[in-house]
Order: structure tokens, then C-alpha cells, then sequence
């Protein structure tokens, strides 16, 4: 069962662009809370703080989150935000209301464990390649895990392990394999590198000794 994360919020009456600028310049984050059953889109505001020591954390955008709006709860997921092209500034939120009755879809990241300890980590050559670093799942909200961990400790060189061979937890499901054979994608590769192979030392010569020979410029005969 997935665990619950508090965040904090004040409700907002204020909107727009130069609303939103005021607010960010006293330390706050404009949201907003939209989704559920005949439920309006609601105006928040969120210390930036809130925010940023949050989005440090991978939970806080594939999590459930119970949203404390001036002292009402209502569990929801990060939809949407902006951040600042340089700065460590978080411009705008968007929060989705969850029914915790209705399937959701949700990306969750996946976790690799002991990639140093399998066969294919050990052999000199092997390139393992993490092709998916997350996957997008359904089920309820209670069953939302934080992460999906794939155990790597017997891979083996050559190994592919694809969509289908992931451990889920218990009504868990993978979108994509809904989909058809064709979308059980590898998720894990381990491949061996090819080295480049040298041209071989006769083919370098001979082309060595030719150059000079091309590139030498004709003689002119100066006598009329």
C-alpha cells in the first residue's frame, strides 16, 4: 500500500499573470486543484519552500498526496508544473483531484538493484543499459506504490528483460502491455561493446607510401 504525503496550501481569490508575480515575490507558489465529481477548479497557494524541499524527492510527483487546503484534506497527484529556466524556482502547480474509487494512471520510477553485484556487471565488456527509467501503471489509489524495484543480480551478458518481467505489486498493472505484444519494450539490456578493428598494418602502408606520391606536384621545364 502506497504512503501519503502531506502538503500544505492557503486558498487564493487573487488571479492572473500580475496576481501571480505578486505571489511569487512574497515566497509563494500559484496552484491550482482541478478534477472530481462536480468539484470547481480551486486557486491555492503553497510556500515555495513547501515546494522545493518536495520536488527533491521523487514521491512528491508520482505519489498520492494528501492536499491541506485551510484545513480540508482532498488526496491528489502532481499533474503539471513549471519551473524556472535557470533558477531553483518553481513558477506554477497543477494537482488533480483523486477518486479513490476510479483507476488512475500514474508513471512511477523504477528502482535497479544490484547491477554491480550480477554476472553481467562483473564481465569487462558488458554495457547494461537502462532503457525505461519509468513506467506508466493503473490501479487504485491505495495500491499506488512510490517505485517499482527490478532486481538485476542475475543478469547475464546478452540478457533482455522486457515490460512483461517486471515484478508488480498486487493490483498492479502496466499500461502499455494492454496494448499488444509489440509494446512489451525492453526495459533492461545487456549488450557486449564491439571494439573498432584497426585497418590492417600492409593496407596503412601501402596507402602511407602513396600519398607522397600523389601529392607530389609536377616538375615544369624552364628552358625555351
Amino acid at each position: 500500500m502506497t504512503k501519503t504525503h502531506e502538503i500544505k496550501a492557503q486558498s487564493r481569490k487573487d488571479e492572473g499573470k500580475g496576481a501571480s508575480r505578486r505571489l511569487r515575490r512574497t515566497g509563494f507558489v500559484p496552484a491550482v486543484v482541478y478534477g472530481g465529481t462536480n468539484q470547481v477548479p480551486q486557486s491555492i497557494q503553497i510556500e515555495h519552500n513547501t515546494i522545493l524541499l518536495a520536488a527533491k524527492h521523487e514521491w512528491f510527483f508520482s505519489s498520492l498526496l494528501d492536499l491541506n487546503v485551510d484545513g480540508k484534506v482532498q488526496k491528489v497527484l502532481v499533474r503539471d508544473w513549471q519551473k524556472h529556466p535557470f533558477k531553483q524556482q518553481m513558477m506554477h502547480m497543477d494537482f488533480l483531484r483523486v477518486n479513490e474509487n476510479e483507476a488512475i494512471r500514474v508513471s512511477v520510477p523504477l528502482h535497479f538493484l544490484n547491477q554491480e553485484k550480477s554476472p553481467a556487471g562483473k564481465t569487462s565488456g558488458v554495457v547494461i543499459s537502462h532503457n525505461l527509467t519509468e513506467v506508466e501503471i493503473s490501479c487504485l489509489p491505495k495500491d499506488l506504490p512510490e517505485f517499482i524495484e527490478l532486481d538485476l543480480g542475475g543478469l547475464n551478458q546478452g540478457d533482455i528483460i522486457h515490460l512483461s518481467e517486471l515484478k508488480l505489486p498486487a493490483n498492479v498493472e502496466i499500461v502499455a502491455l494492454h496494448l499488444g505484444e509489440s509494446h512489451d519494450i525492453p526495459v533492461v539490456t545487456a549488450n557486449t561493446v564491439q571494439e573498432e578493428v584497426d585497418a590492417a598494418p600492409e593496407e596503412t602502408d601501402a596507402a602511407a607510401a602513396a600519398a607522397p606520391a600523389a601529392a607530389a606536384p609536377a616538375k615544369k621545364d624552364d628552358k625555351k
